[in-house]
Order: C-alpha cells, then structure tokens, then sequence
C-alpha cells in the first residue's frame, strides 16, 4: 500500500470549518478533540504595511487520513468537504513535486 500525504494550500482557506466537521463525523471524536483544526492568524498588519488573515488547517495526531476511505478509493472526508478545494491527497513521492508547484509559501504537508 502507498504512503499518502496531505497537501493543503491554505491561501485558499475560507475558515469553514467543514473540514473539522466532517472529521468529527466519520471518526465519533469528541467536542473537546480535533480530527483536524482550523487555526486562525490574524488580522494583523505586518511591518511593510501589509495585512494577513489566514486560517490554516493543521492536522492532529488522531488523524489518519482516512486510512478505511482511501484503501476503497475514496478521498479522506476532509478533501472531499473541503469547499475550497484546498486539500489534496497525494502520493507521499510526489510530494517534492506538488510543494514546487504550489510554492511553499502557504502550503502545508502532512503524512
């Protein structure tokens, strides 16, 4: 079986919060644990004059990326909610590859 990773291009993150939900939905994970969170960063006016607002998925240790899902073909509940299509399951090599294409900038990896 491959070694998969999840991609997340957080520049594109609406703070919805479907990906948290959904997680908590196809694991039973309590109110007071996370599958995956959504962190928020901001607003905040940097030195140059520029302002960020960010939400950024950050992955926990309870997440397998939907180990049962994938292993039928499926996408982890995450990428296939996620309205901003800002997850991706990929490859663990082709990791390299994606984070190029992305920019790491605003990219997340997990695996």
């Amino acid at each position: 079986m491959s070694q998969y990773a999840l991609l997340i291009d957080y520049k594109y993150c609406t703070g919805c919060h479907v990906c948290e939900v959904s997680c908590r939905k196809e694991h039973d994970i309590p109110l007071d644990e996370w599958g995956i969170k959504i962190n928020e960063m901001g607003p905040k006016k940097l030195s140059n004059g520029e302002w960020i607002w960010d939400y950024v998925p950050v992955p926990s240790q309870l997440c397998d990326l939907c180990a049962d899902r994938v292993a039928e073909g499926k996408k982890p509940r995450c990428v296939h909610h996620c309205l901003a299509a800002c997850m991706e399951l990929i490859p663990v090599e082709e990791a390299g590859a994606k984070l190029a294409e992305h920019g790491a900038k605003t990219v997340v990896y997990m695996q």
